[in-house]
């Protein structure tokens, strides 16, 4: 490779640091990306030319506004929301809403940034955002709720629209959510427009599968890491962090595939059931009740709670951090690969610090990124658009068809593409390579965007 090129790197990841300072989730995922790209820039030397790398970090747009709110007691309360814009060379912006007090700039320009890449490999015809909240919705009323999806629309309506940009949901925003938003948008408007939001409710423009998309994506994609490796998910030993949807949907592909999942977690803890997890026990907590995984440990014998636990110390053979950015150090990582560890997928966005990837890598464990592994939640919300503009509902069986066929779609090129660049089995070199030359292509087809 050329000399100089990693240091033109270097600069250039220098320059977005200095640009936006502050953001370390924001530059994490920047580096993750663009420490991949020296060989594509050797063989494709019109991107460095044209300064695709420089482009592609910087978002097109980025909308902050007020959203201001009433409680149920009367009091005026003042949130603040975001819509990164981020890149819409392959189609209009896709991306989830995210209510959560964590949110802000940096955290959801990190998710906008992982989201175009992540929408790339798909191979669907969308764009890459994000957005949100800094806004809690735990503990509040169902009133409460809906006043500040009502306030938080009022102003996001501007910006949006199923040919500009298509929001859905993310942590904090679910099906009752998304049809607030909805709702709100439609009076603003005065206009149907089901493809402007993804996530919809069944009876009112929503696709079957997309509740499970994200889970049962992340599964085939394990499925078929280990089928290059002539294995399968059969008797296998599972942990699944987390307990909300992509968690929950991750358990129940796995069960299908004849694996065992025997932790699960939340915010406040873990629990450990070596029976195996009982998941119409943990969706009659968590979706229905909307309680505390220690619960469970409560409700089922030989089940064990560990307040605060670490769920990366319950050995196991396959891992899927489901819950949030950065929830595996290298020291998480080590305790996994020491355990017998052989194969780690990523449900939620960015859920693996550096260090960790590293280990992963270094092991040789099959190590399936998140803007790869849980891809499917964003592709089947691209076919819940498809089913908007025909006015079409398609079945579970056949959707989920869909689903299957893309994740192993993004598989193969991923490895594919590892290949070709000398990183035989590194998904996340492949990943990364494969989402940027198809951004890369079409910013070079469409001119100076």
């Amino acid at each position: 490779m050329n000399r100089a090129l990693p240091e033109a790197i270097a600069a250039i990841f220098q320059q977005v640091k200095a640009r936006n300072p502050g953001e370390d989730e924001f530059h994490q995922a920047v580096k993750e990306v663009i420490e991949s790209l020296g060989p594509v820039l050797v063989k494709y030397p019109e991107f460095a030319e044209h300064k695709i790398i420089e482009r592609i970090c910087e978002p097109e747009r980025q909308i902050i506004f007020r959203v201001p709110w009433q409680d149920d007691r009367g009091e005026v309360q003042i949130n603040r929301g975001f819509r990164v814009e981020f890149n819409s060379a392959l189609g209009p912006y896709k991306g989830g809403l995210r209510f959560h007090p964590s949110v802000y700039l940096g955290i959801v320009k990190f998710l906008g940034f992982e989201q175009v890449f992540k929408n790339a490999l798909t191979g669907m015809p969308i764009g890459g955002g994000k957005g949100g909240a800094d806004f809690d919705p735990k503990g509040r009323s169902e009133g409460e709720i809906m006043r500040f999806c009502q306030s938080f629309m009022t102003e996001l309506h501007r910006h949006i629209g199923e040919y500009t940009d298509v929001p859905a949901g993310d942590i904090g925003v679910g099906g009752r959510e998304i049809g607030y938003l909805f709702g709100q948008y439609k009076r603003l408007t005065n206009r149907y427009e089901s493809g402007v939001l993804t996530g919809k409710g069944i009876g009112w423009g929503g696709s079957l599968v997309r509740t499970e998309a994200t889970g049962y994506g992340a599964v085939y994609f394990v499925r078929e890491m280990l089928k290059v490796r002539r294995d399968s998910l059969e008797g296998k030993i599972c942990v699944v962090s987390g307990s909300g949807n992509v968690a929950i949907y991750t358990m129940e592909k796995l069960a299908e595939m004849g694996a065992k999942v025997i932790a699960c977690s939340d915010s406040q803890g873990v629990v450990i059931d070596e029976q195996g997890i009982d998941l119409d026990l943990v969706k009659q907590i968590k979706e229905v009740e909307r309680r505390r995984i220690a619960d469970y440990a409560t409700r089922r014998q030989g089940a064990r709670y560990l307040p605060g636990g670490n769920i990366w110390s319950v050995p196991c053979q396959v891992a899927m951090p489901s819950a949030t950015q950065n929830e595996i150090n290298g020291k998480d990582a080590r305790t996994l690969v020491r355990n017998g560890c052989i194969a780690v997928a990523e449900g939620a966005n960015m859920p693996t610090t550096p260090e960790g990837i590293r280990v992963f890598v270094d092991a040789g464990i099959a190590f399936g990124p998140g803007k790869a592994a849980n891809a499917g939640g964003v592709a089947t919300s691209a076919l819940e658009m498809q089913q908007n503009a025909s006015r079409d509902s398609w079945t579970f069986e056949f959707t989920e068809r869909k689903l299957d066929s893309i994740m192993t779609g993004i598989h193969a090129a991923t490895w594919e593409t590892a290949e070709e660049f000398g990183a035989p089995g590194n998904y996340v070199v492949g990943a990364n390579i494969t989402g940027f030359i198809r951004v890369a292509r079409a910013m070079l087809a469409l001119g100076l965007i």
